[in-house]
């Protein structure tokens, strides 16, 4: 009894006091069509296509936005990638690695009209390997493509305060 009456309190109280999910400001700056462009990496090109992969699936995904053509596009959102890096996070009692972090610095412009507003954010993602093991191709393609994912989500929470910020 005390848990429904719970819920009817919670959910009276979030309809009472006007909450709106951040997702519904989103759209106000970001429109319904998104062209994404991706900065190939001379150095790594497997991973721009990761990331713009994520970006497309990420808007779709939380923003329901449709990648676009430049033309038909209400507002670009270009991507390159800073930097790339792998910290040590724990080591074994023989000194060998045993925890990473992947630290993936994406810079993002966003250019609406006139209006043009650059990003730079940090995804993190931590992953175990085995002692005394090198890090092999899979794991930093999947550490590099969760880690991007994390700056995405950061970039879609921005972009969704941005929102919240121009709401009239």
């Amino acid at each position: 009894m005390q848990k429904v009456l719970l819920r009817v309190f919670i959910l009276f109280f979030l309809t009472s006091c006007g909450y709106k999910p951040s997702a519904n400001y989103t759209p106000k700056v970001i429109g319904e069509k998104v062209y994404t462009e991706v900065d190939v990496s001379l150095s790594d090109p497997e991973n721009s296509v990761l990331v713009k992969d994520a970006l497309n699936r990420a808007l779709y995904r939380r923003l329901k936005s449709l990648a676009t053509t430049k033309e038909e596009a209400q507002i670009s959102i270009l991507v390159s990638y800073q930097s790339i890096g792998f910290t040590p996070l724990q080591y074994n009692k023989n000194g060998y690695v045993v925890h990473y972090q992947a630290n993936i610095v994406l810079n993002f412009k966003i250019l609406k009209g006139e209006r043009k507003e650059e990003r730079r954010i940090v995804g993190h993602y931590e992953f175990p390997v085995r002692p005394s093991a090198i890090i092999s191709n899979d794991l930093r393609f999947k550490a590099i493509e969760r880690g991007s994912v994390n700056a995405l989500d950061q970039f879609i929470a921005y972009v969704s305060s941005r929102g919240v910020l121009n709401v009239k």
